[in-house]
């Protein structure tokens, strides 16, 4: 027993047993690529940079084009203003999102990530000053292998220093959105900004300087709950981009115009340039892995080397599962088709309502102390509070009438109602109502709120109770 121990003790020795449950970080240096998704991919980022730096600084009829004004809870987009009585928008605006997710990643894998995440888009443009201060990647490498000197501090300190700049003007961008920005872009050399002002402005710079030119590929890689879930919602039907292994094997390095089948070779030579321009640094011919982001750089690179060595392109391209073990391929199939008659159903019903929806609402409550009352002259009395609320951007004069039972009479503090730009006027009223006139215990009545300097109505129902009518 002793002899059994003892061996078991050494195996154990032997054996280690420590595992690291998260990887250090080694910086990956992405090469440039140019060609169609690269160009495509330029083309998103700027418009959708540009979008977010550019429009708090446009006017619509004398106001910031999107403002959300949170101390006057006034939600300012282009022409029109919402209200949180109008959050049933943003919950619809927010399932077309998600059905939008779910679609393109049925159809087309990580599109989302690959040309429009924030984390992508604003990754490309911290890579792009890189490459402008320290080079390209060859020159990237040597500059961090060689010691510190006054060259290397220079381009590190520029470098820094312009992603610090680029960061916080991000952050100023992000709260510009919250805060008129005019006047934030006044109060900053003043210093005269509120502490919630500075610490957005120095947290979200703070954010985008950390994830975009510190983590990138770890944000993607271990932060981004996408990145596992995604093989939910894609199937072998997907396009995904995938290295074709039986053009491609086996690899080997050989001279330009070298047929592959005299090199008794596979199309790829092997110089590893579609893992050099790899954004997460992941090599695709190892197979689909979660790490790819599909911002098929390596799509480009792959059809640029097969150019200058005289093959067809296509090595590594959009294809299927199915598709690459010659299976027959149906993209649009019905998982597409549902998502895309719900998403087209669901966007067209939000932007009709938005487009019809009214600038004025009226909320009627009932008295709850009490079903109805009878009045000393006889008549059966019900008392309402009405709430009228102007989310127009001009104030209005509102009058009140009501309908829905002959011989109503309306008792109403004041005939004229003023109601500001955003104002929520209570008023309470009754109606008097002769028992003889009523049929029924309860009966439908309508109240009718219209502006007398416009064409604005709303009309709401409401219920009179009453006795149980004699037989």
């Amino acid at each position: 027993m002793t002899e059994v121990n003892q061996a078991t003790s050494d195996v154990a020795e032997a054996v280690p047993v420590d595992q690291e449950l998260y990887q250090k970080r080694k910086k990956i240096y992405p090469r440039q690529v140019h060609g169609l998704f690269a160009a495509l991919r330029v083309s998103g980022v700027s418009a959708l940079l540009g979008f977010y730096y550019i429009m708090p600084w446009l006017l619509w009829d004398g106001r910031q084009a999107i403002l959300f004004d949170l101390p006057e809870r006034k939600f300012y987009i282009l022409g029109m203003i919402f209200w949180p009585q109008d959050f049933i928008y943003l919950t619809m605006m927010l399932v077309i999102a998600a059905l939008s997710l779910f679609f393109f990643t049925a159809l087309a894998g990580r599109l989302w990530c690959g040309f429009a995440c924030p984390q992508t888009v604003w990754t490309e443009a911290f890579l792009w000053i890189e490459r402008k201060i320290e080079g390209s990647r060859p020159q990237q490498m040597k500059l961090d292998k060689m010691p510190m000197n006054g060259k290397k501090f220079t381009k590190k300190f520029s470098k820094h220093f312009v992603w610090i700049a680029f960061s916080l003007f991000t952050g100023f961008t992000f709260v510009g959105y919250f805060t008129p920005i005019r006047e934030l872009s006044l109060a900053i050399p003043n210093l005269a900004l509120g502490p919630w002002e500075w610490f957005w402005i120095i947290f979200y710079g703070f954010a985008t300087y950390g994830n975009a030119g510190w983590m990138r590929e770890q944000v993607c890689t271990y932060m981004c709950p996408y990145a596992r879930f995604q093989s939910a919602m894609i199937d072998n039907d997907t396009l995904v981009i995938s290295y074709d292994e039986k053009r491609g094997e086996p690899r080997g390095a050989r001279k330009r115009g070298t047929s592959p089948e005299k090199a008794n070779l596979g199309s790829c030579i092997d110089c590893s340039i579609c893992v050099q321009v790899c954004p997460t640094g992941i090599d695709i011919r190892d197979g689909l892995q979660y790490q790819c982001i599909g911002c098929a750089a390596c799509i480009d690179a792959c059809d640029d080397v097969m150019d200058k060595m005289g093959y067809p392109k296509g090595l590594i391209k959009y294809t299927t599962e199915n598709m690459m073990t010659g299976k027959h391929t149906a993209v649009l199939r019905p998982r597409i088709i549902v998502y895309a008659l719900i998403l087209i159903g669901i966007t067209i019903g939000t932007g009709i309502a938005v487009m019809n929806r009214s600038p004025i609402e009226l909320d009627i409550i009932r008295d709850r102390n009490s079903l109805y009352r009878e009045t000393g002259m006889g008549l059966i009395e019900n008392v309402y509070t009405l709430k009228i609320i102007n989310k127009d951007i001009l104030p209005h004069e509102y009058l009140i009438s009501v309908e829905g039972l002959p011989g109503m009479k309306l008792n109403i503090p004041k005939t004229r109602i003023y109601a500001g730009s955003g104002a929520v006027v209570e008023l309470p009223v009754s109606i008097e109502m002769d028992p003889e006139n009523l049929k029924k215990r309860t009966s439908e009545v309508f109240f009718k709120l219209e502006a007398i300097d416009s064409e604005l109505s709303v009309i709401e129902e409401a219920r009179f109770l009453g006795p149980r009518p004699e037989r």
